[in-house]
């Protein structure tokens, strides 16, 4: 027996969650994050778990991480220099891309600049069809002269994206081999290793990030663990994942294109777990933190997958839990532009020196600080006693805005929260509209330090059955962490026609697949308990561009039951699209496997009931929508099951502040969420 932690390294804070095996209590901690010195905030937060709650370093038996480093090299585009080898004449690959503009109705928008410029791409004569035969093996000369021009550019690191080598690898392998010989210093990163999918562009981009980031993530995951070790933590390390669950730190060094989002994921992943738990089947996740919102569909405790998510300007197409961004955090800060317009984002405060409002410097008015000046925040320290806020600098940084809007300080602020808040809306309609839900049957499941602030005027805006609020939502990315299970995902691309002669090939394929993802988890991840295997295919109508991933059983596969396979693929595309051809031919192009091995949760303790009606603290004079109401402010601590008030209202908790507007109604339930409710006009 011992603890299990989960750490969430977010812009403005570090989150800690911590797991005690012996009780199956919870403990939190939130410490500043330190982008100035990584690791610091992870220090830090041991020393205070060990001061606040006696849990010293050597006791801790499990250490899950989630980290933004890589996803902020892409963003920032300060990755390392590498050069990319492809198949002569196919040197244009990146520029190329899809041909598709960030912005289809702006005239003057333009695709990003590659991340691998056209000065250091070299292609080399080699050719493989598109049944993997080789038409064309590498030249031992031509390559090292490859090596040798990747040299003189300054290239850290090569990436070699062949044509077809999803069907065939042997020419990259070939290439990498020789590169290993005569320049063993530099990284090598093959598409067929990174992820081999069908379509060039897609397989190229996704392996060029890798290579870009791979560098500088596993100098920051060296240090993380140094730094561990050096605190005495002895127990085997994970980070999160991007498709939500966990994997070694050995395998994050060698594979860190699949934790560019584990952050974002981890949060997702402890959302659809609080909400399963607590009976909430349908929920939109709202994970609000210093720089973004972060929106993800989750029904019955899973999340909704995908592949194509943007990272900065890229797609990188790794399965991930699908997650809509928006920068509109609690730190994004307010502007007026040239055409003297109120604008909000995406540039943050982040924690350094942060909102106006932290005392810690920061002049730049942010939503935060407009939360602030209309005395909605401040009612109890914030971050575990981290900040104290300051309500006077907050009207203070918002007052040069009111003056050029020629308003007051209370309207701007006001303002803020609803140009903010607008940002959020137009993000969640898009991913209603993704995925076809109604969001009617959905409650907002409201978290990150700044979520529970926001989600109620959020909800205003959308035709939802109400807001959830959990015990602790400030640490519920930490907790993600904390849980998720042990898991990888393996594909295989096939692009055979779904019928009798096609789907009598595909128990070989499986088989390959689910053997090498038992031995991923056995072998790779130590893992001794029964494995979670679940099966799916991307597939499509003959002639169609597009696939849509279907679930499918491996049954099916196994005997070769052409008639299930064909029946899953209609019912999911009419249940998408609202139709489908049952006379149409399909295909199949990639099928996917996913292997997990369970790790322990720690249960959901049941609130005590209420004995009397809850008590607020205090009642005070706060804004709403430019109107200045008489609001209770109670504690959380305080509230128990069955306790219920209305609204205007505002509940404070060490790790966040929760702010309901007029319209809505408040109830505790049996586990401590916040139950915030819309009252309903009579039809």
């Amino acid at each position: 027996m011992g603890y299990r932690v989960g750490v969430d390294v977010g812009g403005s804070f570090t989150d800690f969650a911590v797991f005690n095996e012996a009780d199956a209590s919870i403990a939190t901690l939130k410490v500043f994050s330190r982008p100035d010195a990584p690791g610091a905030e992870i220090v830090a937060g041991l020393e205070a778990l060990e001061a606040r709650h006696g849990i010293a370093a050597s006791g801790i038996t499990y250490f899950t991480h989630g980290t933004t480093v890589g996803v902020n090299a892409v963003i920032q585009r300060n990755g390392d220099d590498i050069a990319l080898f492809t198949t002569r004449c196919f040197e244009d690959v990146l520029q190329l891309g899809r041909l598709k503009i960030p912005r289809i109705h702006d005239l003057y928008s333009a695709r990003p600049a590659p991340l691998v410029p056209r000065y250091r791409v070299f292609g080399i004569a080699e050719r493989m069809d598109a049944r993997g035969q080789v038409l064309l093996a590498p030249q031992r000369a031509d390559v090292l002269a490859a090596i040798e021009s990747a040299r003189a550019a300054g290239c850290a690191g090569i990436v070699i994206s062949f044509l077809h080598s999803y069907r065939n690898p042997e020419n990259e392998k070939a290439v990498k081999a020789l590169i290993g010989e005569v320049a063993p210093e530099l990284p090598v990163f093959c598409s067929s290793e990174t992820w081999p999918i069908i379509r060039e562009y897609e397989r190229t981009i996704t392996a060029t990030i890798s290579g870009y980031v791979q560098p500088r993530v596993a100098r920051y995951l060296d240090s993380f663990e140094r730094v561990l070790r050096e605190r005495g933590v002895a127990c085997p390390l994970h980070i999160t994942k991007s498709n939500g669950g966990v994997m070694s730190i050995d395998q994050a060094r060698a594979e860190c294109v699949q934790m560019i989002l584990s952050g974002t994921a981890s949060g997702v992943i402890g959302a659809g777990y609080i909400a399963a738990a607590s009976g909430f089947p349908k929920v939109l996740s709202l994970d609000i933190g210093g720089t973004s919102a972060d929106v993800a569909v989750i029904v019955d405790g899973q999340p909704q997958y995908g592949v194509g998510e943007l990272i900065g300007d890229f797609q990188i197409y790794v399965p991930s839990v699908s997650v809509s961004s928006v920068g509109q955090g609690g730190g994004s800060v307010a502007w007026v532009d040239e055409m003297n317009v109120l604008r909000v984002g995406p540039d943050s405060a982040g924690s350094t020196p942060g909102p106006a409002c932290y005392g810690r410097g920061g002049v730049r008015p942010t939503v935060t600080d407009a939360m602030a000046a209309s005395n909605l925040l401040g009612h109890a320290p914030l971050g575990y006693d981290a900040v104290v806020v300051n309500r006077a600098a907050a009207r203070t940084a918002i007052a040069p805005l009111a003056q050029a809007l020629g308003v007051s300080v209370e309207e701007v602020a006001g303002n803020i929260v609803a140009v903010s808040v607008s940002g959020m809306y137009a993000e969640v309609s898009g991913l209603i509209s993704r995925f076809g839900i109604d969001p009617r049957e959905f409650h907002l499941f409201a978290f990150g330090g700044a979520g529970a602030m926001l989600a109620c005027f959020l909800a205003r805006e959308l035709d939802i059955k109400g807001v959830v609020v959990p015990p602790t939502p400030g640490v519920v990315s930490a907790l993600g962490g904390l849980i998720a299970d042990l898991k990888n995902d393996f594909i295989r691309t096939l692009y055979i026609n779904v019928d009798d002669a096609g789907v009598a090939g595909l128990a070989a394929p499986y088989a390959a697949l689910r053997e090498r993802a038992l031995g991923w988890l056995r072998d790779g991840q130590g893992y001794t308990g029964e494995a979670r295997l679940t099966v799916s295919a991307d597939m499509r109508y003959q002639g169609q561009s597009y696939e849509i991933e279907t679930q499918l059983e491996p049954a099916w596969l196994e005997n070769g039951d052409t008639r299930a396979i064909v029946a899953a693929f209609h019912a999911e595309h009419e249940r998408l699209f609202g139709h489908a051809d049952a006379h149409g031919a399909v295909q199949l192009v990639n099928l996917r496997l996913v292997v997990a091995g369970h790790t322990p949760k720690p249960p959901l303790l049941p609130l005590p009931a209420a004995t009397d009606a809850a008590v607020p603290l205090k009642t005070v004079a706060a804004w709403f929508d430019g109107v200045q109401l008489e609001t209770p402010v109670y504690a959380r601590m305080q509230l128990r099951a069955g306790h219920c008030f209305g609204a205007p209202a505002i509940v404070a908790q060490d790790d966040t502040t929760t702010v309901i507007p007029p319209g809505f109604s408040v109830n505790v339930d049996g586990f401590g969420n916040l139950l915030i409710t819309p009252q309903r006009k009579e039809a």
